[in-house]
């Protein structure tokens, strides 16, 4: 087991507390990090994703809690694009999602979680995936059972 080395920053991101954190680094910007945004002038997941490339980079421990709830579909893709990044820099991520394009980056170890605990699992074996591809291939099937008709 290798350590993700000494801690030089962390964050605890919430949606609720995302605009105190903007705040806060627009009042006190860093000597370090170079160009950042006016993130208060972003939308939500255009400001999440230009504080993950200015804060998130080399060798270190990233813990992400559903990234994807703030992103388009775009975006998420420009997600993957950095962790990957991250992972070629040494770091080690850890994201907890119910996304499969995030998913689907290369090389992950996909874990599982259901009532049986934690498996791990090919891309193709995930639930999410499966779940996804079946809405996408035919929504009215899921959607009769949900939705009123007039």
């Amino acid at each position: 087991m290798r350590s993700p080395g000494p801690l030089t920053a962390s964050y605890f991101l919430r949606a609720e507390t995302m605009h105190g954190l903007y705040t806060y680094l627009e009042d006190n910007p860093s000597r370090d990090v170079r160009g950042e945004p006016v993130f208060h002038e972003l939308s939500h997941g255009e400001s999440f994703l230009a504080l993950l490339r200015s804060r998130f980079a080399g060798y270190g421990f990233f813990l992400l809690d559903e990234p994807e709830s703030a992103l388009s579909f775009r975006s998420c893709l420009a997600l993957v694009a950095l962790l990957d990044d991250l992972r070629r820099e040494g770091a080690q991520v850890l994201c907890a999602t119910h996304s499969p394009l995030l998913a689907s980056l290369p090389g992950a170890t996909l874990l599982e979680l259901d009532g049986a605990g934690f498996s791990e699992k090919a891309y193709e074996e995930l639930d999410l995936v499966s779940d996804w591809r079946s809405f996408l291939a035919s929504p009215d099937r899921y959607l009769r059972h949900l939705l009123h008709e007039s």
